[in-house]
């Protein structure tokens, strides 16, 4: 984003990932704990009419999504400014029938049920914006972001998700670590000869862009 714009504001509930963050020249830090209000957090990011863009990497299903939405709709400036959020879940190319088909489908019952809105592609995600050509309301874009992995990153990847954690908070531990134990064994069998070595894979993201209602 910083190569793009001039100012940008980086916000997040966590204050540990905020820690971990990037320091960039362009970028502003802010915390936004859950108790903020609308009216703090249109402050906070700099007031009534003041963003060109504001983006949600993979994480508006955790949100509060009506004070979220009201807190855009005053933010961006008009007309012209844009909302885009984007993400992922299990489907990744060439081992989304082993990750998503046989293991989100094992783990589902365990899952924080906002999650449900990332792993059916938030096509059920209410976005009462004007479309502006990436997707729209119920019929998200598909976006392919390419990276390369080894099969240890993508292991990492799965111990490290949502539904996983979740599974394992409730008491599941024993079978999920079985089915995990099951599925990265099938995925190992697919990658090739060598794991240690990065191959290029597909998140099949998906993504919503619009600007608000006049």
């Amino acid at each position: 984003m910083a190569e793009h714009y001039e100012s940008v504001v980086a916000t997040d509930v966590s204050e540990g990932q905020l820690r971990n963050a990037i320091a960039h020249p362009r970028v502003r830090y802010a915390h936004t704990p859950e108790h903020l209000s609308e009216e703090e957090l249109v402050g906070l990011v700099g007031g009534e009419g003041s963003l060109d863009l504001i983006v949600v990497a993979t994480s508006i299903h955790w949100f509060d999504i009506p004070l979220f939405y009201a807190v855009v709709n005053r933010a961006l400036k008009k007309p012209g400014g844009v909302l885009a959020v984007w993400g992922y879940n299990y489907e990744i190319h060439p081992f989304e029938d082993a990750l998503h088909g046989q293991l989100y489908a094992a783990l589902r019952p365990y899952q924080d049920p906002r999650t449900r809105l990332a792993m059916e592609r938030y096509r059920s995600l209410p976005f009462p914006f004007e479309p502006v050509g990436v997707g729209a309301e119920g019929a998200p874009a598909d976006v392919d972001m390419e990276v390369e992995m080894t099969l240890e990153d993508l292991a990492g990847f799965v111990m490290t998700g949502s539904v996983v954690t979740t599974a394992r908070e409730k008491g599941a531990s024993a079978e999920m670590e079985a089915v995990v134990r099951d599925v990265m064994k099938r995925v190992e069998g697919e990658w090739g000869d060598a794991p240690a070595v990065p191959r290029k894979l597909a998140f099949k993201a998906f993504m919503l862009a619009g600007r608000p209602k006049c």
